[in-house]
């Protein structure tokens, strides 16, 4: 069968494309930009890219006509004005194309709706399936929660904060229940749903057996890694306090911070229903969810992380558009050093950032980053999604990866902190000698400022780096 996926390069798409490979589909995965979109070499063959932007129509038409099942997996946590407009939007286009081809099924992953109370965010996922329901196909709505898995934005706020403080002045909505599911579970009820008729015309709330505050999953987390944590809950923290605690202390991005807090003063606990047992699906427990999600992080197995999506940083372009670095306008450093091992140092460069830091002068790089939170910037705590690979698309620490070809021996990385200007770093190693180049196209005159005023920490900075990576 042929596949549309759409989110391709999200948390959730990068999970379930291997899993529906592996059942045999051809699958038509739709990107906005093709550059940030990677996928396993032993998939080529079935699997196709096609650049689409639902929001813009001229481009549906890159959409095959003949598919015979669709997953709709398109979120959005912006806190702009407009986004519910947006999200309806981009549904409704998707409805309208997709009621053109010979599609079967569509499947759509939204969020558990309390239907007294209800959050921005999940009051737009409610319209947009209300959208997507009424197409000339069979439908499925499925309604998950916390998703608990490595490299999920939910387990990865657990980590920071139960991690580093052992002591937590919370929020009251650390009171709110939630029933979290692993992430296993999630793409074995989207790929076993697809085209099996019991789910036909229905929505399911989908879930793990453990109902639980979110307090009860900090203390949970804290007692899987035999941490001891006190929480004490005070009912003084506003939403804005909350959204700035959580930003903070996590990796999360402020506009993240603020949706997430918004949906977690609402309950989400499943409606019974009896589609696990239907799909042969035995709910995976929060703290086996945990385990597991250690043992892919420990052994480097990490498919997807939500640190590598656009919502963490403040890319919100094609990445195409930037892989060209200007001249015209622009200051510059650049330094050359012969390297003594051209593979060494190319592996140097493949690993920068993250837990291996920058080489030379990490206390700086972290200060910076420090200060780059201060501004409401995303800061060094995003680190990387892998140590040893690299891809367009990726975060490393504060910065987005544009181009990464080993085989140019060739990384090219824009700037996600905030700054008065663009800016770009970019490494090459060409008849054996390495080119190191940052290049800044200031926005008027605070963006000069900027430069002259850190261009003397760039001697020691840049100089020690390169001679790290070279050496």
């Amino acid at each position: 069968m042929k596949i549309l996926l759409t989110g391709a390069t999200g948390y959730i798409g990068k999970r379930i494309l291997p899993a529906l490979v592996y059942h045999g589909h051809q699958v038509v995965c739709c990107v906005r930009d093709r550059n940030r979109f990677t996928f396993p070499s032993s998939l080529h063959g079935q699997v196709e890219v096609v650049e689409v932007d639902f929001l813009k129509e001229d481009t549906l038409n890159n959409i095959p006509k003949d598919i015979d099942g669709a997953y709709y997996l398109i979120h959005s946590m912006s806190t702009a004005d407009d986004f519910s407009e947006l999200e309806l939007k981009s549904a409704q286009n998707f409805r309208k194309c997709i009621d053109t081809t010979t599609v079967q099924h569509v499947i759509y992953l939204g969020g558990i709706i309390n239907n007294e109370v209800l959050s921005k965010h999940l009051l737009s996922r409610k319209a947009v399936e209300d959208e997507l329901s009424k197409g000339r196909y069979h439908f499925t709505a499925l309604r998950a929660g916390i998703i608990i898995g490595s490299g999920s934005a939910s387990f990865e706020i657990i980590r920071d904060l139960v991690e580093k403080l052992p002591i937590m002045i919370a929020p009251r909505w650390l009171h709110t229940k939630c029933q979290p599911i692993a992430i296993r579970n999630v793409i074995a009820y989207l790929s076993r749903s697809l085209f099996n008729t019991i789910t036909y015309d229905k929505h399911f709330d989908i879930g793990g057996p453990d109902i639980l505050t979110y307090k009860a999953m900090l203390l949970g987390y804290a007692k899987n890694r035999d941490l001891r944590r006190s929480i004490w809950v005070v009912p003084v923290m506003t939403p804005r306090l909350s959204s700035y605690w959580l930003f903070f202390v996590t990796s999360t991005s402020y506009k993240l911070a603020v949706a997430l807090v918004d949906s977690m003063k609402v309950e989400v606990v499943c409606k019974p229903n009896n589609l696990a047992q239907a799909l042969e699906i035995e709910p995976i427990s929060y703290q086996t969810a945990l385990r597991r999600a250690f043992t892919k992080i420990e052994s480097q197995e990490v498919i997807s992380s939500w640190k590598d999506s656009l919502i963490s940083g403040r890319f919100d372009q094609n990445i195409s558009e930037f892989i060209k670095v200007p001249k015209h306008g622009c200051m510059q450093d650049q330094r050359s050093l012969p390297v003594n091992d051209e593979q060494q140092s190319l592996e140097k460069i493949w690993q920068i950032g993250g837990d291996t830091g920058w080489y030379y002068g990490n206390w700086l790089w972290k200060f910076r980053g420090f200060l780059d939170k201060l501004v409401g910037g995303v800061g060094l705590r995003r680190g990387r999604t892998h140590v040893h690979t690299i891809n367009s698309g990726d975060s490393v620490d504060f910065w987005r990866v544009l181009y990464a070809q080993k085989e140019e021996k060739r990384l090219l990385l824009y700037a996600e902190m905030k700054v008065p200007g663009d800016a770009w770093l970019e490494f090459k190693i060409e008849k054996g000698v390495l080119t190191q180049t940052a290049t800044f196209r200031p926005k008027g005159l605070w963006g000069r400022l900027y430069w002259y005023a850190v261009y003397p920490f760039h001697g020691p900075i840049f100089g020690g780096m390169i001679r790290k990576l070279a050496g």
